[in-house]
């Protein structure tokens, strides 16, 4: 009996064991430092163009909008709300690029919008500082300085009403 209950357990923790990698897999949250996650009380469609507003109102670019939801919706499948947009522009580019020529696969610099279970929605970024600090570039580091300004200026006007 002893033996058969010491099996049992050592089957118990090597199946716990063995699930613990899937654990964190329904929300794996973020990677990187630097993220910043904004819930809103909007709709998704509503954040969603109040964000291409804000860009604008603070004379940036929208380089890319991708939306997996909406190109599973034309095809019939139904997804919560998730947008992606490519954030920049070109006098920023010019400095990145003196400043780091390998920095220049960090842009177009990225909002997402996501649908929450409730339908509201909530915008995330990270951070212009916490993605170009890998560089150690100081003339990157002060670009980035003013981008966070920006890009947290973009966040506040697109999630306020």
């Amino acid at each position: 009996m002893p033996l058969f209950r010491n099996i049992a357990r050592l089957l118990g923790l090597l199946t716990i064991a063995a699930l613990l990698p899937l654990s964190g897999r329904a929300d794996q949250g973020y990677p990187y430092d630097g993220v910043r996650v904004i819930e809103s009380q909007k709709k998704f469609k509503t954040l969603f163009n109040d964000l291409d507003a804000a860009v604008r109102k603070h004379r940036m670019g929208v380089v890319s909008r991708a939306s997996a939801s909406m190109g599973a919706a034309r095809q019939g499948v139904e997804n919560p709300g998730n947008a992606v947009y490519g954030v920049f522009r070109n006098d920023y580019a010019v400095r990145m690029l003196r400043a780091s020529v390998p920095a220049g696969i960090e842009a177009p610099l990225r909002f997402y919008v996501t649908q929450n279970v409730n339908g509201t929605a909530r915008l995330s970024y990270r951070r212009p500082s916490a993605v170009f600090k890998p560089y150690g570039s100081a003339d990157l580091d002060a670009m980035a300085g003013e981008l966070d300004v920006i890009f947290a200026r973009i966040a506040k006007d697109a999630v306020t009403d």
